[in-house]
């Protein structure tokens, strides 16, 4: 509609400026096989190989994660650009499987500014026997997270970056999704400083706890709730919200972990070991291990986040500053009860500049009233 067009007047100098022309309809193709035989092409991408619909054009590799190798392309039909991701062998067991059809259906469900959209879904396989590879084709946007990272941002971008970023997530927890693994690499932007968060986060098993196996992933942003293997509520994504901006505003990692213990190290002795209120709500064995850690003080926010860190060359900076760093103290809570909620979040000064009920409030659309309780 109108509305998303009207983009607020802030840009982000980007290494990819990309015109992307306004989203057309959805389309969906089924197609006898003698037409489907030739409506596919096959391409070398790295070392895999995409096997793509003709109407996606000039693939090139942008990305690629545990789960997939995502490209950039022009659709022909849309004639726009787009992001195509191919889901890495995702019926290799019933993990992947699953994981490949929450990302789905959930992607299909979910529809709001602030996450990533889907257009187009497809297999180049024409039966269910051979059927083993699925695409999912996106928005492409200009940038991940990472990369705005290392900028200097203003206040204005900071705060606007932010918002979007609350409103994306008070949007998944309408929907019922509580993310808990928000990270910069699956958060994207736009050049108009436009944000996207771009997957759904953690399976309600996928969490290992503090005294666990670890696997490979970044775990730098996950709440004390996940590491310490406790219950969580909606809030558990505020505290990767707090490590994201407290990262834009330091430009490095705020807790920068080898793995979980070395997480919750790193945690304690930035913001001091926890209360003994807190340490009751542990399970056992995981409290016997973070009483018996050296005890840690911690530091004031003014002295994690000086205000060197900030611009702050007028009066206006000092003040945006100072709710810059209210707004940390606030996020950057271990015990989840003192931590603030993302209503809260949103109506704090830093962040209500920008308030739009529209974006904020944005109405949930049918098909989640009917979405399954899925994998």
């Amino acid at each position: 509609g109108v509305s998303e067009e009207m983009t607020h007047p802030l840009s982000l100098t980007l290494s990819l400026s990309l015109s992307l022309s306004p989203g057309l309809e959805r389309q969906n193709f089924t197609m006898n096989r003698n037409k489907r035989e030739k409506e596919y092409y096959s391409l070398d991408v790295g070392d895999s190989t995409f096997t793509v619909l003709k109407r996606y054009q000039n693939l090139r590799p942008i990305g690629s994660g545990a789960q997939g190798i995502v490209c950039s392309a022009y659709d022909h039909n849309l004639e726009r650009n787009v992001a195509i991701k191919k889901l890495s062998r995702p019926f290799q067991n019933q993990t992947h499987a699953k994981r490949a059809y929450r990302e789905l259906v959930l992607m299909k469900c979910v529809n709001h500014k602030n996450i990533i959209g889907l257009l187009n879904v497809f297999t180049p396989q024409k039966t269910l026997e051979e059927f083993q590879d699925v695409y999912l084709v996106m928005e492409l946007m200009d940038a991940n997270l990472c990369q705005v990272i290392q900028m200097e941002l203003d206040h204005e971008r900071l705060s606007y970056l932010l918002y979007q970023m609350l409103c994306g997530i008070k949007h998944l927890h309408a929907a019922g999704i509580i993310h808990r693994d928000l990270k910069p690499s699956n958060i994207v932007v736009k050049s108009d400083c436009t944000l996207k968060i771009l997957d759904f986060g953690l399976a309600r098993t996928a969490a290992t706890g503090l005294l666990m196996t670890p696997y490979v992933v970044t775990r730098y942003y996950r709440a004390p709730e996940v590491i310490l293997g406790m219950g969580y509520q909606a809030n558990v994504d505020i505290w990767a919200v707090g490590c994201i901006m407290a990262e834009m505003v330091r430009h490095k990692i705020l807790f920068p972990g080898r793995d979980y213990i070395d997480q919750w190290n790193k945690v304690i002795e930035q913001l001091g070991t926890p209360s003994q209120e807190f340490l009751m709500k542990l399970n056992q064995s995981v409290r016997t291990y973070v009483e018996n850690r050296p005890r840690y003080a911690g530091y004031s926010f003014e002295k994690l986040f000086p205000d060197v860190l900030f611009p702050a060359d007028s009066e206006h900076n000092k003040l945006k500053a100072s709710q810059a760093r209210d707004l940390l103290s606030k996020m950057l809570v271990i015990d989840a009860s003192k931590r603030i909620s993302v209503d809260e979040a949103l109506q704090h000064p830093y962040i209500n500049v920008w308030y739009d009920p529209t974006e904020v409030e944005a109405v949930i659309p049918e098909q989640d009233a009917k979405r399954p309780s899925g994998p």
